[in-house]
């Protein structure tokens, strides 16, 4: 019961979420004295700002400490690792021949403002800026949240090699992420209010072209899901099965998928996933194994929803999306925000903060790329799970080899 309810909690908080930015919108373009609200969503931005990069480095240095078991499993976790590697590539690759299609953004009619450096340095400069920092105390900047990403993967993993040694450490660690997610769930109570507020002002500000900026990514989006989900699924199924794994795939994909769409939470999706990928003759360890570390660590669709928000924040500072430097790592950072960062709480955030800090844009423009998150919400989790069930039947190949099937049908009879 009480996983139905928070099911039922989360679904509710983001249709509020939702209705808040389109009232805010709808209130912005018809008033005038909407700027009043400005404070308002500024202190909400804030707040975030300054809880999550605590967070950051509590869940990263925390979740490193408590994985470090995981080299265990051996080629499972090998072939996964690869699949979700492969896959996760294949999105991001998906994505960026969409949005170069179809650009996002349209003949936006102001230009704001971005730092100057914001794309023009060279790729190896952009990593040792992106990635390091000269100072310690430079870290706990929202600004330089790469670096401290790295920073805590390095305490983390300083920790697994320590051992009992650094079990006192992990507990710290423990507490400290529990306590800011604390936090930010407090703060979250005034994201309403945040929301309303800062689209308000930014609707009244520039206009109905933002708008329609909005409905393009979610037509955009929705239509090139739906293109992967049928096409490129069925051809990872074909892939690891031929005509016998496509049919299995969606004749057991229903539960899974509208499972997905209807609470927006990978989590809440696993039973469903697992009990499809079962009947689609995947073995319990492999499938036990898959699919709720997929669910955190491989998503599809918020790799696709990571070359979005960059394609479109491009569009909007009217930066040039192009060059073999600024696709590589548009495509890694993607990559990151659909891998790394699920493993996170409060990730999708910390990957939208990640795109700010890596290009360089001004973190005031934060909830504008979250609103993203929350309107292809419903289709990038489907994405996310129904990635994974098909995760496990190429994992399955890849461990139990081509005859997996046939295998399963001997067994069966």
């Amino acid at each position: 019961m009480t996983t139905r309810n928070n099911m039922l909690r989360s679904y509710l908080f983001s249709t509020v979420l939702i209705i808040s930015i389109v009232l805010g919108g709808v209130v912005g373009y018809f008033f005038e004295q909407v700027r009043l609200l400005k404070p308002l969503g500024d202190i909400f931005l804030n707040l975030l700002l300054t809880a999550i990069v605590p967070l950051i480095f509590f869940s990263i240095s925390s979740a490193i400490a408590k994985a470090g078991s995981l080299g265990r499993l051996g080629k499972i976790m090998s072939r996964m690792i690869f699949i979700f590697l492969l896959t996760g590539l294949i999105a991001a690759l998906y994505a960026l021949f969409v949005v170069k299609l179809f650009p996002l953004v349209n003949n936006f009619p102001i230009e704001l403002t971005s730092p100057e450096n914001a794309t023009t340095l060279g790729f190896s400069d952009q990593l040792v800026k992106v990635f390091t920092v000269s100072n310690f105390s430079q870290l706990f900047s929202h600004e330089h949240i790469s670096a401290l990403i790295v920073f805590s993967i390095l305490v983390g993993l300083a920790l697994v090699s320590a051992k009992e040694n650094g079990e006192t450490f992990v507990k710290f660690l423990q507490e400290g992420e529990d306590l800011f997610m604390r936090v930010i769930s407090l703060i979250m109570y005034f994201a309403p209010i945040g929301f309303f507020s800062y689209f308000a002002v930014l609707v009244n500000e520039l206009g109905p072209k933002l708008v329609e900026s909005y409905i393009r990514i979610a037509v955009i989006y929705y239509a090139a899901s739906l293109v992967y989900f049928v096409v490129v699924f069925s051809i990872y199924a074909y892939l690891a099965g031929q005509l016998a794994g496509v049919k299995l795939f969606w004749k057991n994909l229903f539960l899974p998928a509208t499972t997905a769409l209807a609470t927006c939470s990978s989590a809440a999706s696993i039973p469903a996933n697992l009990l499809a990928t079962k009947n689609m003759g995947v073995s319990s360890e492999i499938c036990e194994t898959v699919i709720p570390l997929g669910s955190i660590i491989h998503k599809d669709g918020s790799v696709m929803g990571g070359i979005f928000k960059i394609a479109f924040l491009f569009g909007v500072f009217h930066s040039n999306f192009s060059g073999l430097d600024v696709l590589c790592v548009a495509i890694a950072v993607s990559l990151l925000v659909g891998t790394v960062m699920g493993a996170i709480p409060s990730g999708g955030m910390i990957g939208e903060l990640l795109i700010l800090a890596v290009y360089g844009f001004p973190s005031s423009v934060l909830l504008a790329v979250a609103a993203i998150s929350v309107i292809i919400d419903p289709i990038a989790t489907m994405l996310n799970v129904t990635g994974n069930t098909a995760s496990s039947m190429l994992i399955t190949r890849l461990v139990d080899g081509k005859t997996w099937l046939l295998k399963i049908k001997e067994i069966k009879a």
